[in-house]
């Protein structure tokens, strides 16, 4: 637990910007995090610093060999914290552009014929790629169904479907809209326990912010990361491909260095704050454990913040001190249920008889930041199957305290009982 330390919660928050208060509103709560996590100071300077430079990489000069140095450092410090032995990280455009060139690649240079699998529970990003793509290459495209008691998917539902003709399979590791995780493990286990060859590429982008990350352990070929969602900036995207994966025929520039799948010159900057967030991660694990070794480190990061956005999200659901909590409001509907070991620090629901977007904007003018969501192409597939054409998603950090989880009761209080 982050809490275990006094003074630790003060220290992580003093190195986020705009913890406490927005630029244009003032204070507030900021419990929207699943929209894009809050910036790392030291993303901001770095940004700054790598942006007045003009200098390019792959020239014969001090600051163009600094900057390949940089990069260099950066893709190695990111594949320790991913655990990720063998394969490469590159960036590009966002996370979602990276996950439809995985997945459009995989589609296209996996044996012919065969299928294509994802579920119901993905985010449009994935889900796009993978049916536009397998209808182009001829592939059948088979979708699982996500269970809506618990708001995610398990092995046995992928199991179910896969046959040994599944090229490719897609999976999504937490849920933005439930905020429900998925047992990566398990998944790609029970997929290749029927199609060993398949390529699996997973979106990571909502979970990565929670950190516990372990590629070693999930037997995949692609995960994607956005990392304006986990404490850099917007504007480049991050992923991790396995060897295989980088070996399929890519778009490439004629007689490029092989295995490279950056087209064009990439921002330094970029990886330059991916540093910056892997250092972040690297300085918590720290004050949490004695080890020298960084990846013990980065674990023990991992699950100190897991513990602490459950503290967050039970609160949230059961109360603190003398206030009720959601659970306990007899109109309150929660997604995916109320002790759920699969909740990543979000929780999502409604009020019956009342409007989401009056509750939203209400918190709102509280100083309390939430997000509706709506049945949309974003959200649709987790909001129709429910009937719901909306609900409100309080998406915790671990920067985030029991005390702001008051206000927000407390708030959530007066608002349906007015």
């Amino acid at each position: 637990m982050l809490d275990t330390r006094p003074g630790l919660i003060d220290e992580i928050r003093n190195r986020f910007a705009h913890v406490a208060t927005c630029p244009v509103q003032g204070e507030r709560i900021f419990f929207e995090n699943a929209g894009g996590a809050l910036t790392l100071k030291s993303v901001v300077e770095t940004s700054a610093k790598y942006a007045a430079i003009p200098d390019n990489q792959g020239r014969d000069n001090p600051m163009s060999h600094d900057l390949v140095k940089t990069i260099a450092e950066a893709k190695a410090a990111t594949m320790t914290f991913l655990n990720a032995k063998e394969g490469q990280i590159f960036v590009g455009e966002s996370g979602t552009e990276l996950l439809f060139r995985m997945i459009s690649n995989a589609i296209i240079e996996s044996e012919k014929g065969g299928c294509v699998i994802g579920t119901t529970l993905e985010h449009p990003a994935s889900r796009s790629a993978a049916q536009r793509w397998a209808k182009i290459a001829d592939k059948k495209y088979i979708s699982v169904p996500h269970d809506n008691e618990t708001g995610s998917v398990d092995a046995e539902s992928y199991a179910a479907l896969i046959t040994a003709d599944t090229r490719v399979a897609t999976i999504i590791h937490t849920s933005p809209v439930t905020g429900m995780g998925v047992d990566i493990a398990e998944v790609s286990k029970a997929i290749r326990a029927v199609a060993p060859d398949c390529y699996i590429i997973v979106d990571g982008i909502q979970h990565a912010a929670h950190g516990q990350l372990d590629i070693e352990s999930y037997g995949i070929d692609g995960y994607a990361i956005s990392p304006y969602k986990v404490f850099s900036r917007h504007g480049y995207g991050i992923a991790w491909i396995s060897d295989r994966l980088t070996a399929l025929p890519h778009d490439s520039l004629i007689d490029a260095p092989e295995g490279n799948w950056e087209l064009g010159t990439r921002d330094t900057g970029a990886y330059a704050t991916l540093s910056d967030v892997v250092s972040y991660f690297d300085w918590l694990g720290g004050e949490l454990s004695d080890s020298a070794d960084a990846r013990e480190r980065f674990e023990a990061a991992g699950k100190a913040i897991h513990e602490h956005e459950k503290s967050l999200t039970d609160a949230m659901l059961h109360g603190t001190g003398n206030l009720k909590g959601l659970a306990e409001m007899e109109q309150v509907k929660i997604i995916g249920g109320i002790d759920n070991s699969r909740r990543e620090g979000l929780v999502a629901c409604w009020v019956d008889g009342r409007d989401t977007g009056e509750i939203v904007s209400a918190l709102n003018d509280r100083g309390i930041r939430t997000h509706i969501r709506k049945a949309d192409h974003y959200s649709g597939n987790i909001l129709d199957p429910l009937g719901q054409p909306d609900c409100i998603r309080v998406s915790t950090c671990h920067y985030n305290t029991i005390e702001e989880v008051s206000v927000f009761l407390t708030a959530m209080r007066e608002i349906i009982e007015g």
